[in-house]
């Protein structure tokens, strides 16, 4: 498609890779197949080819966009299957991360959802802030309802999520271990640290040791889809120092996919730094995620559950990383059956449940729809915010949990409700 950008604005790097996506864009409209939001909605604004549009008017006119544009962009779950359907390679991550930076500089929107933006921003990226205010909204949970729109769903979700102040487990590792920098992340360090604990069992008996990454904080993602480049930054750059200062690592793990996909993409963060840009591309280099470090093991007694796969969108089409957890699974003695409709996102896509909760609710009832028809005992997933998401039915649990549990490690907690397990 045709652009219409001065060179003034094509001298900076991100709106320059911008415009090079939009021109690669055809218009064809395979992508909007595979986009949850314009299946829900049918509404071309809703879907990619739409949004594409939208975010080159915006962009080329380096103004305040309408509140119309607004409400379509905000809607994108940055799920990123349009851009593994895309026959044209259009790299749609890099438009809507340009479009998301331009509306937070742009745009101003109303006090409330300012402020939710800023609290999902400066509270879901903090541990101990996360689960001090998740024992505030369960307290609160009977007032919730004289929040207005998004803070009561916000409320609601947060007095719904169990917290946790437990460190993880230090796994004694031989002293030939090969040594794998461990980023602990936020979210899932505030509510489920036992996915790292069955982590460090499943990596230690084939000779792995996990050795945290002091002061690493959040992996910044959260802020990265909300538009706050400099917060953004400003986690990358927390990273990258803690990766800097260890010794003899080979590999950097997060067991969110969610934000391993996000830790891979640095280099573009940072694209107009050149001091910075090289070492976000050594850490980047560094990062896997588990199930490349994960070799497929036997069971001695094999666990007969039938296990729902869900394969997080940070996977599919981030890391694009396709069968190797079924793999797996299915090696410990599981059996593991595929969902229908399984390329579509479940509608939590990090902060999205929050902001978008009628959307995010209609996709996440339709992902359990489909769930239900394969009856499974179980539903297995590699991130934690399909985890908590999609939690509340049948048991959902972390595959490396699965995994541990295979190989003689502690039984899951969500498990203790199915007999034969």
């Amino acid at each position: 498609m045709r652009t219409n950008f001065s060179p003034v604005q094509l001298a900076g790097p991100h709106l320059a890779d911008a415009e090079k996506n939009l021109r690669a864009c055809v218009h064809c409209g395979i992508c909007t197949a595979t986009c949850p939001t314009y299946v829900l909605t049918g509404d071309e604004r809703d879907g990619p080819r739409g949004r594409i549009v939208l975010m080159q008017n915006m962009l080329e006119a380096n103004a305040a966009p309408s509140p119309e544009t607004v409400r379509h962009l905000d809607r994108c779950l940055s799920c990123l299957g349009c851009r593994t359907a895309c026959p044209s390679g259009v790299n749609y991550p890099r438009l809507i991360d340009t479009a998301r930076a331009h509306i937070e500089t742009h745009y101003s929107r109303p006090p409330g959802e300012r402020l939710l933006r800023w609290l999902i921003a400066q509270v879901l990226t903090r541990p101990g802030v996360a689960r001090l205010m998740l024992q505030l909204a369960r307290l609160a949970a009977p007032l919730a309802s004289l929040l207005p729109g998004r803070l009561r769903a916000m409320a609601r979700k947060g007095a719904s999520i169990r917290s946790s102040s437990h460190a993880t487990t230090v796994v004694e590792a031989l002293p030939d271990a090969r040594r794998i920098a461990l980023m602990p992340g936020c979210v899932q360090k505030a509510i489920a640290p036992e996915i790292d604990d069955a982590l460090a069992r499943l990596l230690g008996r084939r000779g792995f040791a996990l050795v945290p990454m002091e002061e690493a904080g959040c992996c910044g993602s959260l802020s990265h889809h909300l538009g706050r480049e400099k917060e953004t930054v400003g986690w990358a750059k927390r990273a990258i120092q803690s990766f800097e200062r260890m010794a003899d690592v080979e590999a950097v793990l997060i067991s969110a996919t969610g934000c391993a996909s996000h830790l891979k993409d640095l280099p573009q963060l940072f694209a107009d730094d050149p001091d910075w840009q090289p070492r976000a591309t050594r850490f980047a280099t560094k990062v896997r995620d588990f199930a490349d470090l994960v070799s497929p093991r036997g069971a001695d007694e094999p666990h007969r559950l039938r296990v729902a796969y869900h394969a997080p969108c940070s996977l599919q089409h981030g890391l694009r990383i396709m069968g190797a957890n079924e793999t797996l699974l299915t090696a410990a003695g599981f059996e593991v059956v595929a969902i229908p409709e399984g390329h579509l996102c479940c509608g939590s896509a990090g902060s999205y449940s929050i902001l978008q909760p009628e959307m995010s609710g209609a996709l996440r009832a339709r992902k359990l729809a489909n769930i239900a028809s394969v009856s499974p005992d179980v539903i297995a997933t590699a991130n934690i915010g399909c985890l908590e998401h999609l939690s509340g039915g049948i048991p959902i649990v972390h595959v490396a949990e699965l995994l541990d549990w295979a190989e003689g490690g502690p039984k899951p907690a969500a498990l203790h409700q199915i007999a034969r397990a």
